[in-house]
């Protein structure tokens, strides 16, 4: 296992900042934790690998040496409720009803995440509508 699944966001975010590691060393990293694990636990229903990983890439050919317009989440990856629409990505809200519902837009909260540099991995996963406490869901 990669030991950078490890870090706390902060620490990955200071990794970044100093160019130890990369975005996309970061979304494999992620990924490859991923595939071991969620089988067994279920918590992210859709993954958006190819996205991620164009939008780390993108990332990376925008960074200069004494870049200062970097975000403050540059290259960290996240999860995203499966409540909240990200473009181009299956978002459920946990329903049959929406079991293949692709927004063409993002929710906002989505666009200042990705606008601060913070690279949606995947959706995680929610009871049907947010409504309830666990997230067992038929979807």
């Amino acid at each position: 296992m990669n030991d950078v699944v490890k870090l706390t966001a902060r620490q990955a975010v200071d990794l970044l900042k100093n160019k130890k590691v990369s975005p996309l060393e970061l979304i494999n990293a992620a990924l490859e934790r991923i595939e071991q694990t969620d089988g067994a636990i279920n918590a992210l229903p859709t993954i958006c690998a190819d996205r991620a990983r164009q939008h780390a890439q993108r990332l990376m050919e925008m960074q200069s040496d004494n870049d200062t317009s970097r975000g403050q989440l540059h290259g960290l990856p996240v999860a995203i409720k499966d409540l909240k629409d990200v473009a181009g990505v299956r978002s459920t809200r946990g329903s049959p009803i929406y079991a293949n519902h692709v927004p063409k837009t993002s929710d906002r909260l989505v666009t200042n995440i990705e606008s601060r540099g913070g690279v949606v991995l995947a959706k995680s996963n929610t009871p049907e509508f947010g409504a309830g406490a666990n997230t067992f869901n038929e979807v």
